[in-house]
């Protein structure tokens, strides 16, 4: 068996009386039969919250608006097929309906939408992730160790990543510069990167800390989801690459700080790490992501 990766983006809605929104799998699901939030996976180059809301009309018939981040998670599942072992990161987004009429999908992944009373989710076959959400506990299935699976000719690539806003007990800010070779090189970036294959978010972020700057952290919180797209990334593949990144930011905090080291293999995308004080971060040249994660959350 293979790995496959693929970014998902849903709607959490609920109802005045508490109930929950679901869609019921079609045939042409991976998993039939089993409820999911309303929601699919992202287009290359789509914003996370224009899929949502996109992925929830067709599956629904109802527009929502986003009114906030709900969570980020990520699973491992084996479609029916079974050639390969798919990587979902899902992002999940608080919505309220602001229109349409509640109607079935046709033709699509699903072919029921209906609002869940709370006390019938237990009897109700649900997808894994959802299970974990409601807090109730899935079927333990095992998942089968899958080979990675990378095309050398491929001209588009879309990943998920995750990023940390990490400071020290002093407000110090932990930044890394971007190696020669790489988009972005010589500036300023936010610790973090690509999530392996069967990562959680916060994992991989924790393990790109340490890599990149050999500092123990801890996560506090979730900040946001943003994307970045560019139709001509020059990387070290030396060849333009359509490039799509879906970017999770969290808060990070090293309670015990020390000189930060790139203890990362040569050739890495991380040349250099350091601490930073407020003052310092006018005199450095800061990407457009860090520099906007910064203004937003500790400007």
């Amino acid at each position: 068996m293979r790995q496959r990766r693929r970014i998902a983006v849903y709607g959490v809605c609920r109802d005045e009386a508490g109930r929950l929104l679901l869609v019921h799998g079609s045939a042409r699901n991976d998993l039939p039969s089993a409820w999911s939030l309303p929601g699919g996976g992202l287009e290359h180059g789509e914003r996370p919250y224009a899929g949502a809301i996109r992925e929830f009309a067709e599956e629904t018939g109802l527009d929502v608006e986003i009114t906030g981040l709900h969570s980020i998670v990520a699973d491992l599942s084996v479609p029916g097929h079974r050639q390969f072992v798919i990587h979902t990161d899902r992002v999940l987004y608080d919505v309220k309906v602001t229109g349409g009429e509640l109607c079935d999908e046709v033709g699509g992944t699903s072919d029921r939408a209906a609002w869940i009373e709370p006390g019938d989710l237990a009897g109700l076959r649900l997808m894994p992730y959802l299970s974990r959400l409601v807090g109730l506990p899935t079927d333990g299935r095992e998942i089968p160790a899958a080979a990675p699976h990378r095309d050398p000719t491929a001209t588009r690539i879309q990943r998920f990543a995750a990023y940390g806003l990490v400071t020290d007990p002093a407000g110090r800010i932990l930044l890394t510069r971007i190696a020669a070779g790489y988009p972005g090189a010589g500036t300023w970036h936010l610790p973090g990167g690509g999530t392996d294959f069967g990562e959680q978010p916060t994992t991989g972020l924790l393990r790109e800390l340490v890599e990149e700057t050999d500092q123990l952290g801890r996560v506090t919180g979730l900040l946001g989801v943003t994307d970045y797209h560019n139709p001509r990334a020059m990387g070290p593949e030396r060849r333009p690459m359509d490039w799509h990144t879906v970017r999770a930011l969290y808060r990070v905090v090293v309670d015990v700080p020390s000189q930060p080291s790139v203890v990362e293999a040569a050739g890495g995308s991380t040349a250099e790490a350091r601490w930073f004080t407020a003052a310092d971060l006018g005199k450095v040249r800061l990407n457009e992501f860090a520099k906007g994660a910064i203004a937003r959350n500790l400007g």
